[in-house]
């Protein structure tokens, strides 16, 4: 399984209604972490239920108790937008 595929197998467990993974590790060669071939650098958006209520940070950390260990290796940099479905009503 691809690294992408294990990430969104993995959040699966948020239940989310929408996400959207891209691999940016091109626009990050020659920084700290890029290894050729990519899965390094991370653009995530995900809207979850389970995130209703809940603080940035309490988002966050839900979503890198999800991705464990691959948090270390092979992820080196993470962006989250992490929204409720609330918070995209309207907004398309």
């Amino acid at each position: 399984m691809n690294v992408a595929a294990t990430i969104r197998q993995r959040l699966a467990q948020l239940d989310p209604l929408a996400l959207d993974l891209e691999d940016e590790s091109e626009k990050h060669r020659g920084h700290a972490g890029y290894r050729e071939g990519g899965n390094t650098h991370w653009r995530l958006s995900i809207v979850s239920p389970r995130f209703a209520g809940q603080s940035t940070v309490a988002r966050h950390r839900m979503v890198y108790q999800a991705l464990g260990e691959l948090m270390q290796n092979p992820i080196h940099a993470l962006a989250i937008t992490a929204r409720s479905p609330e918070e995209t009503k309207g907004k398309q």
